[in-house]
């Protein structure tokens, strides 16, 4: 059997992927890559190798030294930092993605699993419920390039056969990474000051809802799509995904059942004006009627999850007496 290949192995999503993917297919079948050192708590176990994405032969060798036969393409630039440096952006989130499918064709990759998001959106597309099909007019940098990744996906499966796979994930909500540069990150954020004892100033407004989702509903939807009959599939990396949306102020309510003392506070920034582009729902039937897309954690839920384990690491962080 041929290798699992993940790029972006550090970010968000990339460090709670590679270690489910070793779980399932066991450690001698996944690779995991990035610019960044490795973090040797997450990847002891497993093989780790330097990956520029936007350098082509190093994209090309790499395949094809380490027998890949499969790609989870996770490496790009989010959207509050592809504001402060669009070049950066474009050539991971653009340039990266086309090295990764035309190398993956050129070398022979079964399947090449990539990310879209909700930031291929822009202020013409419907706001509510938004389906599959819709306009895709984005104002930022990191859309922009989402947008290409979605076209060139389609267009490398079409014309060459490459089957690409992807979902637009909506925000997500981790308490394994620390929050980073997302314009949805507020959310993250709010929960660790909050378990700190802290109170929070919000970049959002109160009532800016966006969708959202929480990181083990993620992983699972995008491992039900990579298993899926390629026969059902009718998009590409473009399923809209969802568990629920929600805004600041509900977030906080949530969290105030289990910490009733936090209290949060508005200080809208730049964010702002890019979440006022974003839907503030989506519709995920296709991905539910094509691969069985199927969210287990509702928002309070997820508080309660959130909050048990992010004690357990504020405490474990605590000198000893």
């Amino acid at each position: 059997m041929g290798t699992i290949l993940v790029t972006g192995s550090m970010g968000q999503i990339g460090t709670e992927l590679v270690p489910l993917l070793v779980k399932k297919f066991g450690p001698s079948r996944v690779i995991a890559s990035d610019v960044k050192p490795p973090n040797p708590d997450i990847f002891h176990d497993v093989e780790y190798v330097p990956l520029d994405v936007t350098n082509r032969d190093m994209v090309a060798s790499t395949l094809k030294e380490c027998s890949v036969t499969e790609v989870f393409h996770m490496a790009g630039i989010l959207s509050a930092l592809g504001e402060r440096n669009p070049e950066m952006a474009f050539m991971v989130n653009s340039v990266g993605t086309f090295n990764i499918l035309d190398s993956a064709m050129k070398a022979g990759v079964n399947r090449v699993m990539i990310p879209s998001t909700i930031g291929v959106f822009g202020k013409d597309t419907p706001r509510d419920n938004v389906p599959v099909v819709t306009v895709t007019r984005p104002t930022t940098m990191y859309g922009v390039t989402k947008v290409n990744a979605e076209l060139l996906s389609a267009y490398f499966r079409n014309k060459f056969g490459l089957d690409v796979r992807g979902v637009r994930y909506p925000g997500i909500v981790s308490y394994k990474t620390p929050p980073s540069a997302g314009t949805t990150d507020y959310a993250v954020d709010m929960y660790y000051h909050a378990v700190a004892g802290k109170n929070y100033e919000c970049y959002l407004k109160e009532d800016a809802a966006l969708p959202m989702m929480y990181m083990p509903d993620a992983l699972d939807s995008l491992m039900k799509l990579y298993s899926a009959d390629e026969s059902r599939l009718r998009y590409t990396i473009d399923y809209n995904i969802s568990a629920f949306s929600f805004d600041p102020r509900t977030l906080a309510e949530s969290i105030r059942k289990v910490i009733p003392d936090f209290n949060v506070s508005y200080r809208p920034d730049y964010r702002q004006a890019i979440a006022e582009t974003w839907p503030r729902s989506l519709d995920s039937t296709d991905a539910k009627i094509d691969w069985g897309f199927s969210p287990e954690y509702d928002l309070d839920a997820m508080t309660e999850d959130m909050i048990r384990n992010l004690k357990g690491i504020h405490l474990k962080s605590q000198p000893s007496q």
